[in-house]
């Protein structure tokens, strides 16, 4: 479900990446001027389509989701700060159409960071890296006795 709007979104994006990188030349000259000016702010926007098409059909198959969501949820941050700049807008209609949108995106980063998160139902890296810490502590506390009960005989 997730996929669905990034592959809408994207596609779109594509279309229109003229007017969209207009719009977002704040974000996309300078990476444009960092390439070198290999890339304009047109093929900017393209990229970031081309991402969130590709890592969209992954995470829909579920190939490497959690990497697929964190990669989501990274090329949904600049695109909602710039296309969605309702605090810039005067025009209360379009001002409140575009809160909703960003607070739309802003959802969609929420339920990416619990994809990202998810274990599907596996002990997470952190649990793991806690319990071996406990564990290593424990063998440590162990042998340490014993190298004390050797001395004391």
């Amino acid at each position: 479900m997730l996929s669905a709007t990034f592959v809408v979104g994207a596609t779109s994006a594509w279309k229109r990446a003229e007017v969209l990188a207009e719009k977002s030349q704040r974000v996309t000259k300078p990476i444009a001027s960092a390439t070198g000016g290999t890339l304009t702010p047109a093929d900017l926007v393209k990229v970031n389509a081309v991402v969130q098409v590709s890592a969209a059909g992954l995470f829909a198959l579920g190939v490497f989701p959690r990497v697929m969501a964190i990669v989501l949820g990274a090329s949904l941050v600049p695109t909602t700060i710039v296309g969605h700049a309702y605090w810039e807008i005067s025009d209360e209609p379009d001002r409140t159409q575009q809160k909703i949108h960003f607070l739309k995106n802003a959802g969609l980063i929420g339920g990416l960071m619990f994809a990202a998160l998810d274990t599907g139902g596996r002990p997470s890296v952190f649990w793991s890296g806690r319990k071996a810490a406990i564990g290593f502590k424990d063998t440590l506390a162990s042998a340490s006795q014993s190298v004390l009960d050797v001395a004391d005989r």
